[in-house]
């Protein structure tokens, strides 16, 4: 459908300006003030236009263990994490659909799932995850998670000799699940990409990364992984390889400019050179950073050295939620510990082109979406200004990233169709699907972990931790 936005609030380089905004076929044919009207008025009036953003790394099934988990290093949440993971693909697919919707509200126009799996159900879970992205109608970039090692590897040998279960699925099954995802789910033209994204270096196998590697060169698709979250990688990375792990996903020719990675909390100058270099992108998920005490990602080094970035949600068992404002404040603000020089601290306005403008050039899709630009695809976010959390009126971008803004998304389009109107979802049902998460959980006290004995105690070593007589639950 036609249609023009009308007398909406824009940024442009000296402060605001109000103006139309004309969509034809999904596209953005104009931006000027006073534009004739084609096809349906829209009343942008007292109201913020800005691109959608892009929620570019999160885990959708996490949300069934949203606010479960203790706090705990990463290596100790994920054992549990695996403990307690959905086993039905009906939980996929509701779990998507509350990640999708929690992102439209809090302005994500796209997400990129890292999508976890049920174990022998692979496509199964996949065909989950896409049927309701399509249903929401969110732009999304699905990630089917994939390691050919068991967890016990992910962990430092520490100069022990230790001997691992071999996973339950190998590599070459792996890679064949990921074609077989590519070829029936993969539809760009419909908002739908697959793309190859194993898990990380920690948990996945040289020749993992290579037949990806060698599917998104034949199908053209982005790539994505975890890298270098914790201090426990780096040290396993330097075990493993004898070099830092960013040369080593260089030597596999995995980075390039439609690759995006999640974390790079520890690298050092040299492998952000490489990253500035080949122009693969950063995906700084701030929240599950500190929720995990993974370490912060030292953005503002990233972005001077040129190397672009991007924001991410992460799980809702690592964050826990998908509120993507709230994931760019404190990925804007926390930097500002990080560096005194004030002068190199990001700013409201760079923190916007960050998670819109950022997150569309990591998936290599700068061309098509992420800026207020003609041309590209009307991925676009009305914010109501006249929202108390956005009152008094000051900067309308100061106060949208360094506030808390709470329900001011008015309306949101994706490929120029429009699916959030009046700050509500109009493609689905939410009250259904507020029922269906509540009927499928219960509260859960007293839970105790049975994996977590089997990594503890070596993990509290190889990190030099003292001994103690319990486990952490």
């Amino acid at each position: 459908m036609d249609f023009t936005i009308q007398s909406a609030l824009v940024p442009v380089e000296q402060g605001y300006e109000t103006v139309d905004v004309q969509i034809v076929d999904g596209c953005i044919v104009a931006i000027a003030p006073n534009l004739n009207l084609v096809g349906t008025a829209v009343d942008g009036r007292n109201k913020l236009l800005l691109p959608g953003f892009v929620n570019a790394h999160t885990h959708s099934p996490e949300m069934w263990q949203r606010g479960m988990i203790p706090p705990t290093p990463l290596e100790l949440w994920i054992a549990e994490l695996y403990e307690f993971e959905p086993l039905d693909p009906e939980q996929l697919y509701l779990s998507a659909l509350g990640t999708a919707v929690e992102t439209l509200l809090s302005g994500g126009t796209s997400v990129v799932d890292h999508l976890v799996m049920v174990p022998g159900r692979e496509l199964e879970s996949i065909a989950a995850a896409v049927r309701a992205y399509r249903e929401v109608g969110i732009r999304a970039f699905v990630g089917p998670l994939m390691q050919d090692e068991p967890l016990t590897a992910s962990i430092p040998s520490g100069g022990v000799e230790r001997e691992h279960i071999p996973y339950q699925r190998s590599t070459q099954e792996s890679i064949a699940v990921l074609q077989e995802a590519i070829l029936q789910f993969h539809k760009p033209d419909e908002g739908i990409v697959i793309l190859p994204a194993p898990t990380g270096l920690q948990l996945s196998s040289d020749d993992l990364f290579e037949g990806f590697i060698e599917l998104s060169d034949r199908y053209t698709l982005p790539l994505h992984t975890h890298l270098l979250e914790t201090k426990a990688q780096q040290m396993l990375a330097h075990e493993k390889y004898g070099c830092s792990a960013v040369e080593h996903l260089q030597q596999l020719g995995f980075l390039s400019d439609r690759t995006s990675l999640a974390h790079c909390v520890w690298l050092d100058d040299a492998d952000i050179a490489i990253l500035a270099e080949t122009k693969a992108t950063v995906v700084h998920n701030p929240l599950s950073n500190l929720r995990l005490g993974s370490g912060i990602a030292p953005i503002l080094k990233y972005l001077r050295a040129g190397v672009n970035v991007a924001f991410g949600c992460d799980g809702s068992a690592s964050n826990d939620s998908q509120d993507l404002l709230e994931a760019i404040k404190i990925g804007s603000i926390l930097h500002n510990v990080t560096d005194f020089d004030y002068r190199h601290w990001m700013t409201p306005r760079e923190a916007v082109e960050v998670a819109a403008l950022g997150g569309a050039t990591g998936l290599g899709m700068a061309d098509e979406f992420g800026s207020l630009t003609v041309g590209k695809q009307a991925d676009l976010v009305l914010y109501d200004l006249k929202n108390l959390s956005l009152l008094p009126r000051t900067d309308p971008i100061g106060l949208l990233v360094l506030g808390r803004p709470t329900q001011a998304v008015d309306s949101v389009w994706v490929r120029g169709d429009r699916i959030v109107t009046n700050g509500s979802i109009t493609t689905i049902n939410v009250d259904d699907l507020r029922q269906n998460l509540f009927d499928r959980s219960q509260w859960v006290t007293n839970r105790q972990s049975t994996k977590i004995a089997q990594v503890e105690a070596h993990y509290r070593s190889v990190m030099n931790l003292p001994e103690q007589m319990r486990g952490y639950s």
